[in-house]
């Protein structure tokens, strides 16, 4: 089989480089090993975006029919993840880069993906609560992470919320509030 890109049925275009058994495990040779990570992270984050995942877990490359089997499988080569060495090393080469973060803390089977880096998320956050004309409101965290409406917000993990907030909070254009339920944010101009 000759190498191809080829269309997912949720409409994500895999790179040719997916069609190439040898993406599906781990290569002896070090520089070959840096490329195809290089090359496996563009894909998870790329695909993470494409499908607002947050979480890629070992697991999911062991479980057939997972949010990720699109990216982790390829029936047409009959591949998959060899999940123990390639997906956890993939995870921890993420983290090392700063891509990701090992969620909860203290584990190393699953990580928060960053498709869009913390600081990214604040300038997301601050700019919904402008548009949306939620300065000097506050809201609770759910409200931002689950709205009546759909945004690029809807779905974003509290940790990673938590974190984006407190980016704002650092140049003044957010306060993270006690309220009864939880936690809350006022958002400032700024």
């Amino acid at each position: 089989m000759a190498l191809s890109t080829h269309t997912t049925p949720s409409g994500f275009l895999l790179p040719s480089i997916h069609s190439a058994p040898p993406f599906f495990t781990e290569q002896p040779n070090q520089n070959t090993q840096a490329h195809v990570t290089e090359q496996w992270i563009r894909l998870i984050l790329t695909y993470a975006r494409h499908k607002s995942l947050f979480v890629l877990r070992v697991e999911d490359a062991e479980v057939p029919g997972s949010d990720w089997d699109e990216i982790l499988r390829n029936e047409r080569i009959n591949r998959a993840t060899n999940y123990t060495v390639v997906l956890s090393s993939l995870m921890a080469t993420m983290v090392a880069k700063n891509l990701a973060v090992y969620e909860p803390s203290k584990q190393t089977h699953a990580v928060l993906l960053y498709w869009r880096l913390p600081e990214e998320w604040a300038d997301v956050l601050h700019a919904w609560a402008t548009a949306t004309g939620q300065l000097n409101t506050i809201l609770t965290f759910y409200e931002i992470s689950d709205p009546p409406i759909p945004s690029p917000l809807s779905g974003i993990p509290i940790p990673l919320l938590r974190r984006a907030i407190t980016i704002l909070s650092r140049s003044n254009r957010a306060q993270i509030i006690g309220v009864a339920d939880g936690e809350g944010v006022r958002f400032f101009v700024g």
